[in-house]
């Protein structure tokens, strides 16, 4: 199956078939990639991989997903030495880089950069964060993680932290609740959930989040805690940050309330808020995302650059 657009740019634009399609053939990558076996989808074909801001996993993580699919990877990752620097608009670069390769991954610090990208060229244009807007490709691997550790038609998910800037969980604000799942939602009153991603999601599907009094409330309710780095770099003002930097901690003493099955779950990078003591706890299962992300990115790449199925 192909998504009806050629371009992943928001996760407010896919259908729950859509989603569904992604994730099975995520399934179906998954068990290629644990045998070990090299597939050739994608061979001859290239990936651009336009970093304008700082990634290690997504990008890292794409260009891992190409190779495995037997293509190939261009890009660069920072805008030092590219014309960029020279002034050259957005428009100018990726209808540069249309004529170098076949589809496009790219970051980039302003909301709306990746919709004006897939609208300047014919390519697949995959949004992997545009500013505090959306991060579609995580948002599904978070989907992905949860769904081989829970029924995602019966778990609970509180997302807690910078609710505000932070993009992944406003991608998955518009999943989870194709599913059928709850969400509860715990933070800042200064990094509160944007109402209008509120209002969208409660006008699609009826529902509107409950808010949690505390951290200690939704550690307690949920099945699956997903935590978020409070992001300083998406702060206007210095001291803002300063007040609300350290509001939640995620430490041993917390998880005694949590239940046994309980999972947490973070998009990384982590600063303080999940100390490294819940690395070693059965928790702890953050670092199986960054796995998960390398399939749900070859299901993504396969669908949306028209790869064939494989064995």
């Amino acid at each position: 199956m192909k998504l009806r657009s050629k371009d992943l740019i928001s996760a407010a634009d896919l259908e729950k078939r859509e989603v569904k399609a992604i994730l099975e053939e995520a399934e179906h990558m998954l068990g290629t990639v644990r045998k070990g076996r090299q597939l050739k989808m994608l061979k001859g074909k290239i990936l651009a991989t336009l970093f304008f801001e700082p990634s290690t996993r997504t990008r890292l993580s794409f260009e891992s997903a190409m190779t495995r699919l037997g293509g190939s990877v261009i890009g660069f990752s920072g805008t030092e030495g590219t014309s960029v620097r020279k002034g050259e608009t957005l428009q100018d670069t990726v209808r540069n880089v249309e004529n170098y390769a076949d589809g496009i991954a790219m970051r980039h610090p302003l909301e709306g950069s990746a919709r004006l990208a897939a609208q300047s060229v014919k390519i697949p244009v995959i949004n992997g964060g545009d500013g505090a807007n959306q991060h579609p490709t995580q948002a599904l691997l978070d989907l992905f993680t949860i769904k081989q550790e829970k029924d995602l038609r019966n778990t609970r998910v509180a997302l807690c932290g910078d609710l505000k800037y932070g993009r992944t969980v406003h991608s998955l604000m518009y999943l989870l609740p194709m599913f059928g799942t709850e969400i509860s939602i715990v933070s800042p009153e200064v990094l509160g959930m944007p109402e209008h991603i509120m209002d969208e999601v409660e006008g699609r599907y009826g529902t509107r989040p409950e808010k949690q009094a505390s951290l200690k409330e939704a550690v307690k309710w949920a099945d699956v805690l997903y935590v978020t780095r409070i992001q300083r770099e998406r702060f206007p003002d210095p001291n803002e940050y300063e007040r609300v930097a350290g509001s939640y901690v995620v430490d041993s003493r917390l998880l005694s309330g949590a239940k046994k099955d309980m999972v947490i779950l973070h998009p990384l990078p982590r600063v303080d808020e999940i100390k490294p003591e819940v690395d070693s706890t059965p928790y702890a299962k953050y670092f199986d995302q960054t796995f998960y992300g390398v399939v749900v990115r070859m299901a993504l790449l396969n669908m949306l650059m028209g790869g064939g199925r494989h064995g």
